[in-house]
């Protein structure tokens, strides 16, 4: 029972940290209705500066500057999608796979082969509760990513800004018609989505895993399941399905010897297995929205 509570408090932290992922990806679509692709090596770019900061300015002051150098790279890219005015979305989307080859390219390039910390008060520091032990950089990253997902839940119910990203995703038209400054909307989403993506990716550096190495810009295919999972264009369907991807993970890694009939490693194909399953149910996901044709 203990190691199945453990597990449970791990599976959450870890879809937790997946929901901030996929809400990246949900809040660029919406405000653009583009798939950001580039959002794994923003993710890394954002552990890759607090680790190479921390060491002379300190972790909290290396966890802002992160944040704010992965801001300005997410709108570097929204820039030069900018300037690709008139192409549709598809061809924005494929435009955003290149950045990632070559951003995730010379991060690869820098890190090498060393496994950089994320030098957190955290370290590997665990705690008791009810006789099941947590990390305490799990609990931190659960309670961060609590706070961040609620807060832009009541952004986007109670404020303007909702409402016109609303209503930009809905029909971006005649939101423009409507007087909404589209360009504001998808300006902000790129803030956002960039913000989101560097703490995930200083988060799934820390303990227990062993810190940023060269292949930790992948960590944003993980969180692909959960997007589809929940629905591409819903908030709350980011949120579910990355709970739910981080729970069948962790599970299935966790009983991976009582599991072994499926094969080793089983537990990082668990999120793609029940991605499928839902999709042969509800292609537009959980939560997506459906689109219907009028014929």
């Amino acid at each position: 029972m203990t190691r199945l509570l453990e597990l449970l408090a791990v599976g959450l932290s870890l879809g937790m940290l997946y929901a901030l992922i996929a809400m990246g990806f949900v809040i660029i679509y919406k405000g653009t209705r583009v798939v950001n692709f580039a959002q794994g090596s923003l993710l890394a770019l954002g552990a890759y500066a607090v680790a190479r900061i921390a060491p002379s300015a300190g972790f909290w002051a290396a966890a802002a500057a992160g944040i704010a150098i992965t801001v300005a790279g997410s709108l570097l890219i929204r820039f030069l999608l900018s300037r690709a005015r008139g192409h549709d979305h598809m061809a924005l989307a494929i435009a955003t796979i290149g950045v990632d080859v070559v951003l995730t390219t010379e991060l690869t390039r820098r890190i090498g082969p060393d496994v950089l910390s994320m030098l957190d008060p955290w370290g590997a520091d665990t705690v008791q509760l009810g006789g099941v032990t947590v990390p305490q950089a799990r609990i931190a990253a659960m309670a961060v990513a609590v706070a961040v997902l609620g807060l832009l839940l009541a952004l986007f119910r109670y404020t303007g800004w909702g409402v016109a990203m609303r209503a930009a995703s809905a029909d971006a038209e005649a939101a423009s018609l409507m007087g909404i400054r589209l360009g504001r909307v998808a300006t902000v989403s790129w803030m956002i989505g960039g913000a989101l993506a560097a703490g995930a990716g200083v988060f799934m550096s820390t303990f227990p895993s062993a810190g940023l190495d060269s292949h930790s810009s992948t960590i944003a295919l993980a969180a692909i399941p959960a997007i589809v999972l929940g629905g591409l264009d819903s908030t709350h369907g980011a949120i579910i399905g990355g709970i739910a991807v981080g729970m069948a993970r962790t599970l299935t890694a966790g009983y991976g010897s009582e599991l072994g009939f499926l094969g080793a490693g089983f537990g990082d194909v668990m999120p793609y297995v029940l991605m499928v399953a839902v999709l042969m149910w509800r292609p537009s996901g959980l939560f997506g929205t459906r689109e219907f044709i009028r014929v």
